[in-house]
């Protein structure tokens, strides 16, 4: 069973949990990116860019756009990027983007998507044995 994360806490994730999630956290990801893709196509066949139509589209994508981070949130995630999420394991992320089928990178908090390293199996044991606990006092987003 999976925890909903409420919005003011800051899930602290093992290896174990991120790739527990993973299954879930890809099909919603390649729900809503399938979805704004064929939006996204609707919006390259309209001849005038500026008309109404293409306007409207263009909001459904940002819709579907903010659902998914919201769903990534809701699991505990960060969303980063467009289909790019993080998982807070207590000194810094564990980095998913789509369509990665496992969990293969971590970064610092300072650090962004460029700044992700291979996990190595030295690494996981540091890094994966994380205490369990629902708030980390000294995250960045609680300073």
């Amino acid at each position: 069973m999976f925890e909903i994360v409420g919005s003011s806490q800051v899930k602290i994730f093992n290896l174990k949990q991120v790739e527990e999630i993973l299954p879930l956290v890809y099909r919603v990801t390649e729900e809503y990116s399938k979805e704004v893709k064929y939006l996204m196509a609707c919006i390259d066949a309209i001849p005038e860019r500026s008309s109404i139509r293409s306007i409207e589209l263009q909001d459904k994508i940002n819709e579907h756009i903010q659902k998914w981070q919201n769903k990534i949130e809701r699991l505990g995630g960060k969303p980063k990027g467009l289909w790019l999420a993080d998982f807070d394991y207590g000194d810094g992320y564990y980095c998913w983007k789509f369509p990665e089928t496992e969990i293969l990178y971590y970064h610092g908090y300072q650090d962004g998507f460029t700044g992700r390293r291979l996990i190595e199996n030295n690494v996981i044991d540091k890094i994966s044995t994380k205490p369990e606990t629902d708030k980390h006092e000294n995250s960045p987003s609680t300073i």
